[in-house]
């Protein structure tokens, strides 16, 4: 999961905190922009605002991503948004994203949405703030576990799982009855992660209903954006006590997952087996029990909720472009052929399959923004004075709709955006759905291998029918989610390619990751 935060609050954690690596502390309450921004004035507001509770009107409780995308779109790249007494300013102009990238004076904030979750996982990996070592120690330990080696590993266990999907889809494609996408690929990333990451399996696709760890995970996320929409948690007494609920839930599952695995022989080096068994490999320094739950937790909520989000956008727009659609399936099939089942390498080889993915979290980033704050007195842009701890939203969203850097066609759906030629046209840190910098999303290319796979292994084996009186609706917690979204379903016979029949194949040199450099 990107460093992703949402809406805006008081509902976060007040008190003192360090804002920098260097751990000197700030003064209580540096949160709202007025301590941060000298020059607060000269960004633009929406208009209309109202004593106490600021910025409200027109503004939804269950959509702040979309609301704060339509304000984007009124008021331009940088402007501010005021809610029950405090500012907040929100980013999205690709020069000023960019310039917030500058690993040298920004650092990852963790604000909003985020630090509402610390009560679930408190200093896991992408809750933690900047001063705590455990996010150290739990990158190290765990960044093998992203391996080259490590992956090719997880590639048969995400076909296992793949076919418990289509053979859920073929019942479903027989008997002529519609599928629910977003419920489907949710049980789909969350039993990924569990089997590759964990050994473990929840049964998803023999429920009817689903999993209670999945809706203890949505009420943990869900109430952790409400919270951002009240001035105070003590209006939200009843939801705080079903929040305590769902977090005693999901500990006793992983409390539990670990405990069989401490009884047994162990696993085949996966995640759990390093954050178990492995030290540091410069200070001998071990996870402890309590560090082992948070970042199990955190894997199993971030290892599936974004995926899925990502694969079910990219189902949407396929379904709904068929001129792509068979494109994409078209290289499919030349790749893979008569193979029954594709090899860890064919999927990277799947270019033009992964450009619609790409294409999907541009203009739907299921983690749709990060925030960064100032490591010391700087000047954003050259324009904007900010002081050390004062911090930002960039809107993820809308940067990936900037037509300065998209064009003046950046709403509309154009997987060939992210041909090899275009990626190197563009600008570095326009194209941000993992996050940022040294706390960027560090599943990143576990996801991508995932979701290109099942999207490869669709489009071979159905035509996707869309429903015509659908309008797509996205839904928010934290996360992004296609809301309601139906398909049905036809088996097709894939034949392989011979070669003229088949589009032409991408050139060698495309690149797997629309990036330009380590930053990106």
């Amino acid at each position: 999961m990107a460093e992703t935060t949402t809406g805006a609050g008081p509902g976060t954690a007040s008190g003192p905190r360090t804002g920098t690596e260097t751990g000197a502390a700030l003064p209580k309450g540096f949160r709202g922009a007025e301590l941060g921004w000298p020059e607060l004035r000269r960004i633009p507001h929406p208009p209309y605002r109202l004593p106490l509770v600021g910025d409200v009107l027109g503004a939804g409780r269950r959509t702040p991503v979309q609301d704060s995308l339509a304000y984007g779109r009124r008021l331009g790249p940088i402007f501010r948004r005021r809610a029950f007494g405090r500012e907040f300013v929100f980013v999205w102009g690709a020069r000023l994203a960019a310039d917030m990238a500058d690993e040298t004076r920004f650092a990852k904030h963790v604000g909003l949405g985020v630090a509402n979750l610390r009560p679930v996982v408190g200093d896991a990996l992408f809750t933690a703030y900047n001063h705590e070592p455990n996010w150290q120690l739990a990158h190290d330990v765990l960044a093998p576990g992203f391996s080259r080696e490590a992956m090719e590993a997880y590639h048969p266990m995400m076909l296992d799982v793949a076919e418990r999907l289509t053979g859920h889809w073929d019942r479903a494609a027989a008997s002529g009855d519609g599928v629910d996408v977003p419920g489907d690929m949710t049980k789909l990333t969350l039993e990924t992660i569990a089997r590759t990451g964990f050994g473990h399996d929840f049964g998803s696709f023999e429920r009817s209903r689903p999993h209670p760890f999945v809706t203890a995970m949505v009420g943990t996320l869900g109430y952790a954006q409400r919270l951002n929409t009240v001035p105070s948690p003590r209006l939200l007494w009843r939801a705080t006590r079903r929040n305590e609920a769902d977090i005693a839930y999901l500990d006793r599952t992983v409390d539990e997952l670990v405990r069989v695995r401490r009884a047994g022989p162990g696993g085949d080096g996966d995640l759990l087996d390093r954050m178990l068994e492995t030290a540091h490999p410069e200070t001998g320094e071990r996870l402890s029990a309590r560090n082992v739950r948070r970042q199990v937790i955190t894997f199993l909520v971030a290892g599936h909720e974004t995926t899925s989000g990502a694969l079910s956008f990219a189902l949407h727009y396929l379904s709904r472009h068929p001129e792509v659609a068979a494109r994409a399936r078209a290289e499919v099939d030349r790749v893979w052929g008569d193979a029954p089942v594709p090899g860890y390498d064919q999927v990277a080889k799947l270019r033009y399959v992964r450009r619609v993915l790409d294409e999907s979290l541009r203009l739907w980033p299921t983690a749709p923004a990060f925030a960064r704050e100032a490591r010391e007195d700087t000047v954003l842009a050259g324009e904007h004075p900010m002081r050390r701890g004062a911090w930002a939203l960039v809107l993820t969203a809308m940067l990936h709709r900037d037509p300065e850097v998209w064009g003046a066609d950046a709403e509309q759906f154009d997987p060939d955006r992210f041909e090899a030629g275009a990626v190197r046209a563009r600008a570095p840190h326009t194209f941000k759905p993992f996050g940022t910098g040294a706390r960027a999303c560090i599943g990143r290319q576990f996801a991508l291998h995932e979701a290109t796979l099942v999207l490869g292994l669709l489009l071979r084996r159905y035509e996707l029918l869309p429903d015509p009186g659908y309008r797509l609706r996205v839904a928010e917690r934290l996360t992004l989610m296609p809301e309601g979204l139906r398909l049905r379903l036809e088996r097709r016979t894939p034949t392989a390619a011979t070669g003229k029949d088949r589009e032409a194949e991408e050139p060698a040199s495309a690149p797997r990751c629309p990036v330009r450099g380590p930053a990106d």
